[in-house]
């Protein structure tokens, strides 16, 4: 009878087999014959008019906003914060894929840069832009152009260059409703 139950395991787990071999080869064919589009963007864009509207409202300062940029560039992340010294943040990812901040507030520069730049520092130069001057400052994970007016301290930062932030804080506009 040993045998008998024995010969009877060694069908099961070879059925096992044949069953997990004829699944895998299904799920491959379905792979190649559903349509995926590599070209599809990870990360979904954000429509950031009502909250710059609402920022704009509620801000003691003038909040900005890229105007004109190029094709390419996808807003992702958005927010105002009232109780965090007004803090107005609104993020892209470039053309290029990489990241690009505006991020504004009352607080203090001397800590609020160092903040949403991961820890910057003021090199001491100075870059003019759309004709104003902005502090080039510089960091292990971004690098940022930084000005302060009007009561408030606007930081454009990011992983890309100085050029491609020059190129956001050119495009930056108030519309102070």
């Amino acid at each position: 009878m040993g045998g008998v139950a024995g010969m009877r395991g060694r069908q099961t787990v070879r059925g096992m087999f044949q069953s997990l071999g004829v699944i895998m080869v299904a799920a491959g064919v379905m792979y190649l014959f559903i349509p995926h589009d590599e070209s599809t963007e990870p990360v979904k864009a954000k429509d950031y008019r009502v909250e710059l509207l609402t920022a704009q409202r509620a801000a003691p300062y003038p909040v900005l906003a890229p105007e004109g940029l190029g094709e390419g560039w996808r807003a992702t992340v958005v927010s105002y914060r009232r109780e965090k010294a007004d803090a107005w943040q609104l993020g892209f990812l470039s053309p290029d894929t990489q990241y690009v901040a505006i991020h504004q507030s009352t607080a203090a520069a001397g800590t609020f840069v160092p903040e949403v730049t991961h820890k910057a520092k003021n090199t001491g130069r100075t870059r003019a832009v759309a004709g104003e001057v902005w502090q080039l400052w510089e960091g292990p994970k971004y690098d940022a152009l930084v000005r302060s007016e009007g009561g408030a301290t606007t930081v454009v930062t990011g992983t890309v260059s100085f050029d491609r932030l020059a190129e956001m804080a050119g495009s930056l506009r108030s519309k102070k409703v």
